[in-house]
């Protein structure tokens, strides 16, 4: 299968809208760490932030536009796989990893993702991707490596690694679940429906009643401001939750999966430079280097995206 063309204008807002949703989704981070450091554990934060930006879309998109809710029956499939995969699973596994592993190492293992949906692009789909958006895509895993610092505490835990493993995949899955999803039916009404399916994922491991609501009215600070815990997980519920996910999502309709997914590579970027202003976390010349080699890496994605793809060769059968 080759993809169909897609012309200029809406390629440059695909890139647009996956670059805003990759800030977006990178604000995550330094929102929800004072909230962590307040007490609250990780599950929580992410129970909270699916559950909170489910019931936002579910509102919003209900009274603004609720024809986009209706999904067809032969679609729950798919819209049940993106809650349960790219929603529940993609958070779960990724604090679990970061209970276990160095950040940096965590964040690197989900983000070779861009390396999964390329093999599944060139091998599953058949379809030969051009070398310069391999070379791109080493590139900005390289550079990511920078900015992780990966080599800083590298005893690893195995249950860690696999957790870190697992996120890729379904980060990955995610992805491609959603170049799919958003080509059958809108992308709005699937990341409303696909929230929900999620946030009730992460309910099973982290019911709400078990919310500490009595803590919600203390104080977290953020940036040298003293803000309420609720208004943080809102936050993150309203931007780095519902408002990054529609637009990752509705990017998936302009670019294809394995553009997106190297360009989303630009939200540790993002979030290293959020840490750095507002929870005064140094930035060294090692992560700022590891920046320009992981930005230039993307552009070479972009690049060769511009090439026409063509049908792989038959793999060879037995």
């Amino acid at each position: 299968m080759t993809p169909a063309p897609v012309s200029q204008s809406h390629r440059a807002r695909g890139t647009a809208f996956i670059l805003i949703a990759s800030t977006a989704f990178a604000s995550s981070g330094p929102l929800a760490k004072p909230v962590m450091q307040a007490g609250f554990a990780p599950e929580q934060v992410a129970s909270a932030r699916a559950g909170l930006a489910a019931l936002m879309l579910l509102v919003g998109v209900g009274i603004v536009k609720p024809s986009v809710l209706r999904v067809r029956r032969e679609h729950w499939r798919v819209v049940v796989a993106y809650g349960l995969i790219g929603v529940a699973a993609v958070q779960f596994l990724f604090f679990l990893a970061v209970s276990r592993l160095p950040v940096g190492v965590a964040m690197l293992l989900e983000y070779t993702s861009p390396v999964l949906v390329a093999l599944w692009v060139r091998f599953v789909r058949r379809v030969r991707l051009p070398g310069l958006s391999w070379l791109g895509t080493a590139l900005a895993l390289g550079g990511l490596a920078l900015v992780a610092q990966v080599w800083s505490g590298l005893a690893l835990d195995a249950v860690g690694l696999l957790a870190g493993a697992g996120a890729a995949l379904c980060s990955a899955g995610y992805y491609l679940l959603g170049e799919k999803g958003a080509g059958e039916q809108h992308p709005i009404g699937m990341v409303t429906w696909g929230m929900a399916v999620g946030a009730l994922g992460l309910f099973v491991a982290s019911p709400p009643w078990t919310m500490p609501f009595d803590r919600l009215d203390e104080t977290a600070r953020l940036g040298g401001l003293d803000l309420p815990i609720w208004a943080l997980l809102v936050t993150v519920a309203a931007v780095s939750t519902a408002v990054a996910y529609a637009l990752s999502t509705s990017s998936l309709r302009d670019l294809p999966s394995q553009v997106a997914s190297v360009l989303a590579l630009s939200e540790p970027v993002v979030a290293t430079l959020l840490a750095w202003s507002l929870l005064g976390e140094v930035l060294s010349a090692v992560q700022i280097a590891g920046m320009v080699v992981l930005l230039s890496g993307a552009l070479l994605v972009q690049l060769a995206a511009r090439t026409p793809v063509t049908p792989a060769e038959p793999l060879p059968t037995e």
